[in-house]
């Protein structure tokens, strides 16, 4: 049995009735503190994923309302209310009575075998995180079951097509009657000789030796659109292997592996970037360049800035899916102290240091006990 899911709100540390901007700060603060780059423990990408996925669900207007009223199954395609699939018709209690009494006296099984759909099939891709964040066309090369040419997929030598079968005289299955204290009963099993077909091919074809599929390699072209993440997949219907017996082909799952970027962090559709600054630009202030995924832009670092404040560029970050809003870009602040000093820097930084005097901590820094109140409550 799998484990159960914990609630959302649980997962990032909120109450039920918390606003936006609440699940934003809380969402991006775990992220942060267990993104799998910057966490080392066992845990952290499982906590990663969990902390993703309560977010996905928070922050989305529509499924946060499914998730208050119905839970889990409101967003998971789980349960009535959120599209049971279950039983589409009452054909899937057929197959359930063939699977108890295919052999055993008496009922359905064993009838002969319709159209079966085609096996679905897994590739993967990679991308760049541009490509992921913008959307590309990629080409995809796989092998899949295709129908023979030469038998047009029947499995017979062209010129002949296969007999009915003499064992069951096309039924598929065969019955047998047997006589008990308790009356009659009806034996129905498949068919040995032609597997339930209700058709053997007594004249295979050359090509695909009566498989009546082969096996080739296709070339595809992908469209993969803007904002996808590492380890989603796109859907391509009908690109899996063929169907048996006229049934419809399979589908093709493209799985993405995204490559991580050497400045930027991506957490859901935003994205972080550690700023460096040195001494004297944290304390006066400085305008630089800052990378963004659309080239570099003009920042302005505030005077007074300290390490490990953060700065938020409105929509800089990655694209939504089917969306034309982003996320947001994160800067933030990392203060370098240098570790080797030339006398004249040391002789400046001493002289410094005594008109500076003994500093104290600004009021929005947090004491050890309240990190460690943060931490429990997180």
């Amino acid at each position: 049995m799998p484990p159960a899911q914990r609630d959302f709100y649980e997962v990032l540390g909120l109450t039920r009735n918390a606003s936006a901007d609440e699940i934003k700060r809380a969402y991006r603060k775990l992220a942060m503190e267990y993104h799998p780059d910057r966490n080392a423990s066992g845990d952290a990408t499982e906590r990663f994923k969990e902390i993703n996925r309560a977010y996905e669900v928070l922050s989305d207007a529509d499924k946060r309302v499914a998730y208050d009223r119905f839970g889990h199954a409101g967003v998971d395609g789980a349960g009535g209310p959120a599209g049971f699939d279950g039983f589409s018709s009452f054909e899937g209690f057929g197959d359930i009575f063939d699977a108890f009494f295919s052999d055993a006296g008496g009922g359905r099984g064993g009838r002969r075998r319709g159209p079966a759909r085609g096996a679905d099939l897994r590739a993967r891709i990679t991308l760049t995180f541009e490509e992921a964040a913008f959307g590309v066309e990629k080409e995809l090369d796989y092998a899949r079951l295709e129908h023979c040419d030469s038998c047009s997929g029947s499995g017979a030598a062209p010129g002949s097509a296969p007999e009915t079968c003499a064992e069951c005289n096309g039924a598929g299955e065969i019955r047998r009657a047997q006589q008990s204290v308790f009356g009659q009963f009806v034996n129905v099993s498949t068919c040995g000789r032609c597997r339930g077909e209700g058709r053997v091919i007594t004249n295979p074809c050359a090509e695909c030796r009566g498989r009546g599929g082969v096996r080739r390699q296709r070339q595809i072209s992908v469209k993969i659109p803007a904002g996808v993440d590492d380890g989603q997949q796109v859907r391509l219907t009908g690109e899996g292997e063929v169907g048996e017996r006229g049934g419809q082909p399979g589908n093709l799952y493209v799985v993405l592996d995204v490559r991580p970027h050497e400045l930027f962090e991506r957490l859901n559709h935003d994205i972080l970037y550690d700023l460096p600054l040195n001494l004297a630009q944290a304390a006066l202030g400085a305008s630089l360049k800052v990378p963004t995924l659309d080239g570099d832009m003009d920042f302005d670092v505030p005077a007074g800035t300290q390490s490990g404040d953060e700065f938020v560029v409105r929509g800089e970050g990655v694209p939504r899916l089917n969306s034309t809003r982003r996320g947001d870009m994160i800067v933030q602040a990392t203060v370098v102290v240098p570790e080797a000093l030339t006398e004249e820097q040391r002789g400046l930084l001493e002289q410094l240091a005594e008109t500076l005097g003994t500093p104290s901590l600004p009021s929005r820094h947090k004491s050890f006990l309240e990190r460690l109140r943060d931490a429990v409550a997180g």
